[in-house]
């Protein structure tokens, strides 16, 4: 960072704001006390620098939606855990500090599991093996006019006017229940898709319920960890 810019303390706290959780322009400003306009000449910087992404709900190109994430995995690691374990790992107490951030690594792993099942499915499609020719994929959030409450949609590509897909990603001990295929299945109805295909991917597979309404869906495609890793590394 030092090499990189000439303030490296604001642009330091500006991405320990964002790996601790401020997505928002304005939930940044107020961790690191600086003014937005300030703060946004900053973050241009550190996008030019590929340290932080702007993202904005798939298939809108502006919005006041739009918030910001840690472009590295490695950077959303060190900036999460590093800093407010620092006199701690100076001393060498490796067991400590991992009993410290062993809560929360789950949420991390999280994040890093979506990237993954992306590559999954860029994989289906330059193997020709998708069922939806994507040319992008993306993360939606809004909100769900059949509850009238704020939901997310981890994955979601478009083909055409008529043709998407939709993923949910779940890195979880328990296994994956029929309910959490039916939240997904009712948030792709947000969209007007003639022809839908859902992904549903899981660290620890899927519970008999959950196959059973897979099973009686074409569209859907249940895909593990393991199976996951073998795709994109075979």
């Amino acid at each position: 960072m030092k090499q990189e810019v000439r303030e490296p303390a604001l642009y330091n706290a500006i991405i320990t704001a964002i790996a601790t959780g401020a997505s928002r322009m304005v939930e940044i400003s107020a961790k690191v006390d600086e003014d937005t306009s300030v703060c946004a000449t900053y973050l241009r910087n550190l996008m030019e620098l590929g340290l932080v992404q702007k993202e904005t709900p798939y298939g809108e190109k502006a919005s006041r939606k739009s918030i910001y994430a840690i472009g590295d995995n490695m950077f959303q690691f060190w900036y999460r855990f590093a800093p407010e374990n620092n006199s701690i790992i100076s001393r060498g107490a490796a067991d400590l500090v991992y009993k410290r951030i062993e809560p929360y690594l789950s949420d991390y792993t999280g994040k890093v599991f979506e990237e993954i099942c992306r590559q999954y499915l860029w994989k289906l499609l330059l193997n020709g093996e998708s069922p939806v020719q994507f040319k992008e994929l993306g993360r939606w959030w809004g909100t769900d006019p059949s509850t009238r409450s704020q939901a997310e949609i981890d994955i979601m590509g478009e083909q055409d006017k008529d043709t998407a897909l939709f993923g949910e990603c779940k890195w979880t001990n328990e296994k994956v229940d029929a309910g959490v295929l039916e939240t997904l299945i009712r948030r792709s109805k947000i969209f007007r898709y003639g022809e839908v295909y859902l992904y549903l991917f899981a660290k620890n597979g899927f519970t008999k319920g959950c196959m059973e309404v897979a099973g009686r869906m074409e569209n859907v495609t249940l895909v593990q960890y393991k199976e996951l890793l073998e795709k994109i590394t075979g």
